[in-house]
């Protein structure tokens, strides 16, 4: 009796199940990454974590290239003018945490590239995060109606998010019904 040998082929998509949205974009990440010289791409997606808050603020990662002997790597960071002395200051420290990223000694040399805030094609300026809007005004009637849906859930924490989210849809369905195409 001859035993079956299992399918080649990978399962579906929708047989895996649910997956992280860093599954589905690491490959698309990695091939830029490494078009700039990126051979880990944890470099520049938790550049905040490795650099600290601090230089993470001033300065980001643009490119690391590798000379032709083979020595070490210099990675090149963009700064604005003004923090350009503070950072040069503080590259020897930044140069040991990013190759505890990698695990071996890769970069040996950082280059800073400062440019004005609003930058060049390369450059585009402002390092820091976009600061959140306030709260929104929602109207009397759709809060009343968000507190009526979610008015049988006991759970107080469970029906609070969902009178917010009842807020969100009702104030989405009443924006779009005003409007035509």
């Amino acid at each position: 009796m001859a035993k079956k040998s299992a399918p080649t082929t990978p399962p579906s998509r929708r047989a895996r199940g649910f997956e992280t949205a860093s599954k589905l974009v690491g490959k698309q990440i990695r091939d830029v990454g490494e078009a700039r010289g990126f051979a880990v791409s944890r470099l520049l997606t938790h550049w905040a974590e490795i650099a600290g808050a601090d230089i993470a603020a001033t300065c980001r990662p643009i490119k690391i290239s590798y000379g032709k002997g083979g020595l070490g790597a210099n990675l090149t960071l963009l700064t604005t003018g003004a923090a350009g002395p503070m950072l040069q200051m503080q590259l020897p420290a930044l140069r040991e945490k990013v190759n505890a990223c990698y695990g071996y000694n890769a970069i040996a040399r950082i280059t800073l590239t400062q440019t004005a805030p609003t930058g060049f094609a390369e450059g585009q300026a402002e390092f820091t995060h976009a600061k959140p809007k306030g709260p929104r005004a929602i109207a009397p009637e759709i809060w009343q109606n968000a507190t009526e849906t979610a008015a049988g859930v006991r759970d107080d924490s469970l029906r609070t998010a969902l009178e917010r989210l009842a807020c969100n849809v009702l104030s989405k369905a009443q924006n779009t019904k005003g409007k035509s195409l």
